[in-house]
Parts: C-alpha cells; sequence; structure tokens
C-alpha cells in the first residue's frame, strides 16, 4: 500500500463585510433623545454613501429595569429584523457604588441582550458608553465620593459599560470614551448643554460619529454633514472618532464575535482520503471547496481524492450574511515504499529572481504550479542532472515545483521576488 504525505500552506483569510445597510432599534433615555441622535445618525450615515433605518424608544430617566418591561420597548424589540440594538442605561447608574450596579443594572443588561437574541438571532447587542458629567455629579457627591469630579464619574461608567460588554458578548459604541479625549486634547471645545449633562449639538455630533463608525464599521472622517457646526469643530470630532473609535474596533469588541474560518494543516490520512477537522469559530454554516471540483456543507468533512497532486482547498465560514474565507494550498504526494528517500527538491537560488536551479537526474516529468494548483509554462533547460527553469516573467509569490521519477513524486516551494 501506498503512504501518503499531506502537505498544507496557508495561503489567507479575507473577511468580508460589505452590507452599507443597517436597521438599528435605539432604547435609552433623554441622552439619546435629545437632538434625536438616531435620526442625526441616519443623517450622517447618508453623507457617507450609507443608509441607516431605526427606530427607538427613549423616556426621560428610563433604566435598563424600565425597558425589560416596557411594552413599547419589548414591542419594538419583538419586531425583529435588527441588525443592532442599542442600549443606554440611566446616565448615573452604573457609576454607583457596585453593590447597587449588581442589583438594579448589570441583571437587567443581561435580561435586555436575552430578549434581543431571542427574538433577533442575527442582531448585535451595543451599550451605549455615556460619559461623567462636566464637574462630577453633585447630586450624589456627599454619599459617594468617586463621582464628584467629572474624571472620577467618568472612569466609573466606562467601566462598568465595558463589564456590561464583556459579560453579555455585546459591543460598545464608546461615546464616553470619545468625549474624553475630546475634552483632553480640545478643551475649548464644548460638548455639554447648559446642564452640564446632556449632550449639546458637539456632542451629540461626537456620539452620531461613534454610532456610525462602530455601526457601519467605517472611518468617520468620510461622513460630509457638518449638522450645522463650523467645519473646523466638526471636523476636530470626526478625526478624534476615527483615532478614538474606529481605529480601535477591537477595543470596543466590533468584530470580536464575527465568523473565522480555520482549519489546522494537520490531516488524518488513508490513501488519498482526508479527514479535515473544521476549527472555525462564530459561524453557523461551512461552505468546503476541495479544489478537484467536489464540494461540501458539512461540519468536519471526509474527502477522497484520486490522484496525488496539489490541492486549493477552500473553507467559507459564515454566520448571518458574514462570512470568513481560508484558503491552503495542499500537496498530496503519493510515496513508494522506500521511506528512506527525501523527497524535498534541492531548489537555488531560493528566493529568485530571473532562474532556479532544480537539482534531479533524469526525471520523468517536471511542472510549476501557481497557488491554485494551476500548471505554469516556462521555459525548462536541462542541464546534466539539473534543471534550470526562466522564471523571469512570473509575478512575484510563492510557487510549487512538482518533479516525477521512477514512480514517485519530489516537491518544493519557490518564491519569486
Amino acid at each position: 500500500m501506498k503512504k501518503i504525505l499531506f502537505i498544507a500552506v496557508l495561503l489567507f483569510g479575507n473577511f468580508t463585510y460589505s452590507q452599507l445597510s443597517k436597521n438599528v432599534l435605539f432604547l435609552g433615555n433623554s441622552y439619546t433623545g435629545v437632538n434625536n441622535l438616531p435620526q442625526l445618525t441616519a443623517d450622517l450615515a447618508v453623507s457617507a454613501g450609507d443608509n441607516l433605518s431605526f427606530d427607538s424608544n427613549t423616556p426621560g430617566g428610563y433604566t435598563f429595569s424600565g425597558h425589560s418591561t416596557n411594552a413599547t420597548s419589548l414591542q419594538k424589540i419583538q419586531a425583529g429584523n435588527w441588525d443592532f440594538v442599542v442600549l443606554q442605561e440611566q446616565s448615573q447608574l452604573p457609576s454607583f457604588p457596585i453593590g447597587q450596579v449588581q442589583t438594579a443594572c448589570f441583571p437587567y443588561a443581561t435580561i435586555l441582550d436575552s430578549i434581543i437574541r431571542e427574538y433577533n438571532s442575527c442582531a448585535e447587542t451595543m451599550f451605549y458608553m455615556t460619559w461623567g458629567r462636566e464637574t462630577g455629579d453633585a447630586q450624589n457627591c456627599a454619599s459617594w465620593p468617586p463621582v464628584c469630579t467629572y474624571n472620577g464619574m467618568d472612569s466609573l461608567l466606562r467601566l462598568r459599560y465595558e463589564q456590561m460588554a464583556i459579560d453579555n458578548q455585546a459591543i460598545l459604541s464608546p461615546v464616553g470614551a470619545l468625549w474624553h479625549y475630546i475634552r483632553q486634547n480640545n478643551p475649548l471645545l464644548q460638548l455639554y448643554a447648559s446642564d452640564g449633562s446632556h449632550p449639546n449639538a458637539a456632542g451629540s455630533y461626537a456620539a452620531a460619529c461613534s454610532f456610525y463608525s462602530t455601526i457601519f464599521r467605517k472611518d468617520p472622517t468620510l461622513i460630509t454633514d457638518n449638522y450645522g457646526l463650523s467645519a473646523t469643530d466638526a471636523l476636530t470630532i470626526r478625526n478624534a472618532a476615527k483615532i478614538v473609535v474606529y481605529d480601535s474596533l477591537l477595543t470596543w469588541h466590533v468584530g470580536e464575535f464575527d465568523p473565522v474560518a480555520n482549519f489546522p494543516a494537520v490531516y488524518q490520512v488513508n490513501n488519498f482520503t482526508v479527514q479535515f477537522t473544521n476549527l472555525s469559530t462564530n459561524a453557523t454554516t461551512y461552505s468546503w471547496d476541495f479544489g478537484d471540483g467536489a464540494t461540501s456543507n458539512a461540519i468536519n468533512p471526509v474527502h477522497t481524492y484520486s490522484s496525488p497532486i496539489f490541492y486549493s482547498v477552500q473553507l467559507i465560514a459564515e454566520d448571518c450574511g458574514q462570512t470568513d474565507t481560508i484558503v491552503q494550498i495542499v500537496e498530496l504526494v503519493a510515496q513508494g515504499l522506500d521511506e528512506s528517500k527525501l523527497l524535498n527538491l534541492q531548489i537555488n537560488p531560493n528566493p529568485a529572481k530571473d532562474f532556479i536551479n532544480v537539482q534531479i537526474e533524469n526525471a520523468d516529468q517536471i511542472s510549476l504550479t501557481n497557488l491554485q494548483g494551476e500548471i505554469i509554462q516556462v521555459p525548462i533547460q536541462k542541464i546534466g542532472d539539473s534543471y534550470k527553469l526562466d522564471v523571469s516573467l512570473l509575478s512575484k509569490g510563492l510557487y510549487f515545483i512538482k518533479a516525477e521519477k521512477d514512480g514517485n513524486v519530489y516537491s518544493g516551494k519557490i518564491i519569486k521576488e
């Protein structure tokens, strides 16, 4: 019985996220309702060439607890077809002592997230990280000193929203972090309304830029609508949103739960039959292309090849319209019974610019293939016990050489510079 040498070379993983139209439900209170943040976000998206359809429920002072039993909020969640459901807690509550937050905030964040997932299998929960009040929370300063200053209150809000995102495998729109950056780097740019709590037009514009980046995963500097702000202030906010939000999307868990296609370069081989092991994550369906015309939708398929050559094996992992692709070039080589033979070709120079020399005497056949397993026609000259291949006209990249001799298959990789 022949034995099979199965070699795999990782080519690439490619995540695609091409949708430019999103459906979003906003559940919050006046921080979301003032300046009609959902509509503002939709307007900015249009100016950047995208489309945002939305609905909202933002009663003043509302909490997660209130939304979890509110008939309007529940009805809107259950309507389904949301890409994202945005949750904004009452502006002070997450900054309160941890024991209070653990009983009055965290459980209801989880309840809402569970309801969202029940009725929207493809929706992502997005927590709206808010900001500390301009000079701290004077109302609660005496009983809870950490909120007496902006920095103290703001740091607690960020900490608690980050915890909610982690606990619920959700994503964040880091508006509070964006405000913090603007306050530090552009202190003359006012974000607060006169009450020192709610956002003014610039504050809501910053929030909308954050939501644009987290919803569409696009650079907020693409936005052209200034929302009545001066061109300088609007540009300053968009640039800040790029730095804080867009350039750090994974920090806010955006993309963390996307499908990732993966299968290892180690296989169980019996003759030409291969057991593929699927190590993909966050995916629900799979599409395999074995490179010989055969395909499969099995999770861990078994496939039998007909001959020992190079194959380009592709796996597409998918969930809710998002896909990730990985392709590996696999070389299935039939070995003779003499296991002492080393079947790797001697190739030099490697990498090569113009010519390569392949050391093998009197090969029955020698060929060069690309990553797709296609034979590439290049001039080949036999010189003594070696072969000289002219690769000067090849594009830069990875190629494979295969030589057959006395029933054995010899192989090697070359890099064209």
